[in-house]
């Protein structure tokens, strides 16, 4: 698992493809092209999806807001003004859905092993893999798990995380070496890392 591969082997790089979106594919969405929102959907479902999942801690929830990410992605898409960051477009209006969802939720939900098995089993994952990964990502800050999460399962370079959260280069790796910190000494403390 990539994850587990970044937080013992911080010079093992994530071995996917970062997700890149052509500038001109936010304007045949808004044109309504099909085809450019099916190649859209392929580029940016798996990213986007560990992006809400990120910041919601929670796969209904996450699966709810990417559903709207894409309803609004649609119904904006003839609004949108190229500047070169189409993928910070669109996470920034998961983000906003993120944080409309955040403030209108009465409680909050943690992460079951069922979610985590849906996200993260890119092959077998076994019920103590499931577990410790579910307390590493319980103990991060949302930007802290954001960014790793991007990082490690996603596939994306820091720098562009930095360039697609619009967040200083330096704010990334340092939240990046801070969690990455906290994860291992997690790991320290509960004798599954020595």
């Amino acid at each position: 698992m990539l994850l587990f591969a970044a937080i013992f082997d911080q010079d093992n790089a994530p071995s996917k493809t970062p997700v890149h979106l052509e500038e001109g594919l936010i304007e045949r969405i808004g044109k309504d092209d099909p085809t450019a929102f099916k190649t859209f959907y392929d580029t940016i479902n798996e990213t986007l999806y560990a992006y809400l999942l990120s910041l919601t801690q929670n796969h209904q929830d996450a699966e709810d807001l990417l559903q709207e990410t894409y309803l609004r992605v649609r119904a904006s898409a003839h609004l949108y003004r190229p500047k070169g960051k189409p993928l910070a477009w669109v996470f920034t209006i998961a983000r906003n859905l993120a944080n409309m969802h955040h403030r209108g939720a009465s409680r909050i939900q943690d992460l079951s092993d069922e979610d985590l098995e849906n996200r993260f089993a890119h092959g077998s994952m076994d019920a103590h893999d499931r577990l410790v990964l579910h307390s590493l990502l319980e103990d991060l800050e949302e930007k802290q798990r954001s960014i790793i999460l991007l990082h490690a399962v996603s596939g994306f370079k820091l720098v562009e995380i930095s360039r697609h959260l619009e967040l200083p280069l330096s704010t990334v790796l340092s939240s990046y070496n801070r969690g990455l910190r906290k994860l291992r000494n997690h790991l320290h403390i509960k004798g599954i890392l020595s």
